[in-house]
């Protein structure tokens, strides 16, 4: 039995408000952790996690005035199942805009991270440049379709098409991303001590930054191909769950989520002792007990490279696989 349409509109927009709380809690956390920071990536993320939290916010404006005008100023005339049913209507242009604008910004971060994290390789660049070119023209076309549909009009099979590929489209380039960066952080941490604790934020990352967020998209394009009016409230809770994903990511980095070495349990020393510094890193690693067996000159020399190596690789890797995340 399926969901009835006004049903489904006031179950998407409390969900929506739910996860725009979480969001904002997220948001404000992490803004108050950044801005205790310095230097270029600060007001990089800064500035795209304002961004993702003014088009949910945005997102979330249209759906209210959307619910007033459905359940109040029209319930009179066309009711709440014929209001939701006018594709072409303004607020739901503006709303189709909102939600393409912010995926393809959430999608170009992801890009970003893993271009970076995989040493900024153009074989990751452009097939991504490319997906979200892709991506961008589909949901123009979706935006425009909708416009030309006409009034209580299903739509065509055309606009059916875009809107699925536009969701695998998403779904597999931030399945793919997700995989490439944690792949990334395995290779580097994997000669580092710890054991298998040293490969929890593998798992950290793939649940918390890429699975939540294709979940969310692969149970819109379930609902959107079964036809079930369950598509609204799974297509109104992404940009939220756009936002969590890329503050939990940060939130994670900073609280050094799945390390193993202890932190201080008081949260206001969490929040002043966040990323050590360099040379706190580097005194961390040269205070490490090492068993060397020397036998002779050459293997007292092959000995000392090596140890040379490895702690030019350690401080090589934290940088550029840890802050950069």
């Amino acid at each position: 039995m399926d969901l009835p349409l006004d049903e489904a509109s006031l179950l998407s927009l409390f969900l929506e408000t739910l996860l725009y709380g979480v969001f904002l809690n997220l948001y404000l956390l992490m803004l108050l952790i950044l801005l205790n920071k310095t230097g270029t990536q600060r007001q990089l993320l800064i500035t795209v996690a304002t961004l993702l939290l003014c088009f949910a916010t945005a997102h979330l404006l249209i759906d209210f005035v959307r619910a007033l005008e459905a359940f109040i100023f029209e319930v009179h005339t066309i009711g709440a199942d014929g209001y939701y049913l006018i594709l072409a209507s303004p607020l739901q242009l503006a709303k189709t805009t909102v939600y393409v604008t912010q995926t393809i910004l959430a999608d170009g971060v992801i890009v970003w991270r893993c271009y970076i994290l995989n040493r900024r390789r153009l074989s990751i660049a452009i097939p991504g440049c490319i997906v979200l070119l892709a991506n961008g023209a589909l949901g123009c076309s979706v935006i425009w379709i909708l416009s030309q549909t006409p009034l209580a009009s299903p739509i065509s099979a055309t606009g059916a098409w875009c809107i699925t590929a536009f969701y695998i489209l998403t779904m597999l380039l931030s399945v793919t991303c997700t995989g490439l960066i944690a792949w990334r952080i395995y290779h580097t941490r994997r000669v580092m001590p710890g054991g298998f604790g040293s490969l929890l934020p593998v798992f950290i990352v793939i649940v918390e930054s890429g699975a939540l967020y294709s979940t969310s998209v692969l149970a819109s394009l379930i609902a959107f191909l079964a036809g079930s009016n369950g598509k609204y409230p799974a297509v109104d809770v992404i940009p939220s769950v756009m936002g969590i994903s890329f503050c939990l990511i940060i939130l994670q980095v900073h609280f050094e989520v799945g390390s193993n070495h202890s932190k201080s349990a008081d949260p206001r020393s969490m929040i002043i002792n966040h990323f050590p510094e360099r040379d706190e890193q580097d005194a961390s690693y040269s205070m490490e007990p090492m068993n060397v067996h020397i036998t002779n000159l050459e293997d007292t020399r092959t000995e000392d490279i090596q140890s040379d190596m490895i702690d030019r690789d350690k401080r090589k890797m934290l940088p550029e696989g840890v802050f950069q995340l």
